[in-house]
């Protein structure tokens, strides 16, 4: 049999012809203009309604298909835009450039940069059922939102009266097979630092200390793996070798995505010219311990240190030994898992990015989930204080609420039905521990009937994001034939 090599060749076709497309258009998060001209257009090129809202948020509608006028309208929902990490050492413009995908055996993956199966997938599949001529539904809704990816903020700005179904079909997960009825709730907190720079001593040894090779992640559905972070692993050898040596730190980055596990920091640093090969010493010693603390979940991470030019300016040291200390002291990854539902993460915390600003200032960014509001406070409270008490000034975002599990859901109910009756097994009930915009959606739409599924998808919101291919078709399968069976 012919390895089959383009995306135009995998089943079902009318799914990947659309996903093709829509990679094809840029579409970063707050930046989807592109992406709603194409849906206006295919909106035109199919004669069907759509309506825009003043957030951009799209919602086109279908009539049913002959004989299925009884059924209840439906909503398919997807987000339109994409998270946009791609590897260093890769030149792509995510404002214009399309995404350059590939078949890699059983799945397809991009080169070098996110996807955007997440939730570009989603997407696909409503245009497709949009487009088709030949199957079964009824009345249908389709709402694309914006903004999904860095708050939320499409979901969050829909008003009442948009749509007029109640039952939603949310196509925004990641694992063929299971069927979620609830998400956690979440939040930003930002510590902000400043400083006064001082002239960079000119009689040291700078060298630049970077952290690299980590797999990175979505901050929700892969923090329990214990995924290294790159901004974690840095602040740690640095607090190490501030402990034995006198350092100057005259720069630290890393991260870049409030919802992603950094994969990636530097620190530019100076040392006496007679303990450089001391602390180089200390670093093979701090990789080697790394190496096997990660060696299940992140085998390839490395650590480097490379001589520099010395650099022009530097931080004071007291300023530096707060800074690190607290990026040290910040809690990262798993708080607390569900007593209601085994294996869910209940709480969790990601250090996301460190960047410095023109104005001689540092912001740390960092996210908090949880399925419990009260929990979800907690830990951003214990963030914000780590930072206070290093001196930053710090803010937090309103959040976003968590969607509670509906035992009593009826397409929930229709949902196993049908998957038992195609499948000959039974789906798997879940909860997520990610941000989906169902419980935005509940707060002005409180009588909505939810479940959220899709097909798999891996390593999302980092450039080793791929989707599995056969299970896309299994997915639009159960789709169809949810279509068909929507209950009264």
């Amino acid at each position: 049999m012919q390895e089959i090599r383009k995306i135009a060749d995998l089943e079902p076709q009318i799914v990947w012809k659309y996903f093709h497309e829509v990679t094809q258009v840029p579409r970063p998060s707050k930046k989807e203009g592109k992406m709603i001209q194409y849906l206006e257009s295919f909106a035109a090129q199919n004669h069907l309604d759509i309506n825009k809202d003043a957030v951009g948020n799209i919602l086109i509608t279908k009539p049913a298909s002959p004989g299925y006028e009884h059924l209840p309208v439906v909503i398919l929902q997807s987000h339109i835009d994409m998270v946009c990490e791609k590897n260093s050492d890769v030149v792509h413009n995510f404002e214009t450039d399309p995404i350059k995908t590939v078949v890699d055996g059983e799945w397809l993956r991009a080169k070098g940069t996110t996807l955007g199966a997440d939730n570009g997938i989603g997407v696909a599949t409503q245009l497709a059922v949009l487009a088709s001529r030949d199957i079964a539904h009824g009345p249908l809704e389709c709402l694309f939102t914006v903004d999904e990816e860095t708050g939320l903020t499409g979901a969050n700005a829909l008003e009442t009266g948009f749509m007029t179904g109640k039952i939603l079909l949310n196509l925004d997960s990641e694992d063929e097979g299971q069927l979620f009825i609830g998400c956690s709730g979440g939040k930003t907190t930002k510590a902000t630092f400043a400083y006064d720079p001082l002239p960079a001593p000119p009689d040291l040894y700078y060298v630049r200390i970077a952290v690299s090779g980590l797999n990175g992640g979505h901050s929700g559905c892969d923090i329990h793996k214990g995924l290294g972070n790159a901004n974690k692993l840095l602040a740690r050898f640095l607090y190490i070798i501030r402990k034995e040596y006198p350092v100057v730190l005259s720069a630290l980055e890393g991260g870049n995505l409030h919802n992603a596990i950094a994969r990636e920091s530097n620190a530019v640093i100076g040392l006496r010219r007679n303990d450089r090969e001391k602390v180089r010493i200390v670093l093979n010693h701090f990789i080697a311990a790394i190496e096997k603390e990660l060696k299940q979940v992140d085998p390839n991470v490395r650590m480097t240190m490379e001589t520099i030019e010395p650099p022009a300016t530097c931080m004071d040291d007291d300023f530096a030994g707060r800074l690190i200390a607290s990026l040290v002291a910040c809690p990262h990854g798993v708080i607390a898992m569900s007593h209601d539902m085994e294996g869910l993460v209940e709480t969790s915390t990601n250090l996301a990015s460190v960047k410095m600003g023109n104005d001689a200032t540092i912001a740390v960014v960092t996210s908090q989930r949880s399925s419990l509001d009260s929990a979800k406070e907690a830990v951003a409270d214990q963030v914000a204080a780590t930072f206070q008490l290093a001196g930053a000034t710090v803010t937090q975002s309103d959040g976003y609420p968590g969607w509670a599990p509906n035992p009593d859901s009826k397409i929930l109910r229709t949902a196993q039905e049908t998957y038992r009756r195609l499948f000959g097994k039974d789906a798997q009930i879940m909860a997520i521990h990610a941000g989906l915009e169902c419980g935005l959606f509940l707060e002005k739409y409180p009588y909505l009937d939810m479940i959220s599924f899709g097909p798999t998808l891996r390593d999302v919101h980092s450039p080793k994001e791929c989707i599995e291919i056969k299970t896309v078709g299994l997915w639009w399968k159960h789709l169809l034939e949810l279509l068909k069976n929507i209950p009264s």
